[in-house]
C-alpha cells in the first residue's frame, strides 16, 4: 500500500486545518525525533542479534560431529540391519 501524491496532499491539508501553521513545525520536529529514535532502537536490536545466534551455531556443530562419530555410525548400521529383517 503506497501513498500517491494526491493522498499526501490531502493528509498535509488536513494536518494544516487541525493544527494550524504555527504548530506544524513543532509536530514535524517531534515526528522526526520519534522516527530517529525508532531507527536507533532497531539498529541496536540488529547489533545484539549475532551475539544471540552464536551459541546456536556451536550447538549445530556439536550435533553434526555427533552424527558423524564412529559410535553413532555403528548404531545406525545396527538399526539399518534390523529394518531389513
Amino acid at each position: 500500500m503506497r501513498l500517491g501524491i494526491g493522498e499526501i496532499v490531502v493528509v498535509l491539508a488536513l494536518a494544516l486545518l487541525f493544527f494550524g501553521p504555527s504548530k506544524l513545525p513543532q509536530l514535524g520536529n517531534s515526528l522526526g525525533q520519534a522516527i530517529k529514535s525508532f531507527k536507533k532502537g532497531l539498529s541496536s536490536l540488529h547489533e545484539d542479534e549475532p551475539e544471540a545466534a552464536q551459541p546456536a551455531k556451536g550447538l549445530g556443530e556439536k550435533i553434526e560431529q555427533g552424527a558423524t562419530s564412529p559410535a553413532n555410525a555403528v548404531a545406525s548400521r545396527d538399526h539399518g540391519s534390523d529394518s531389513r529383517s
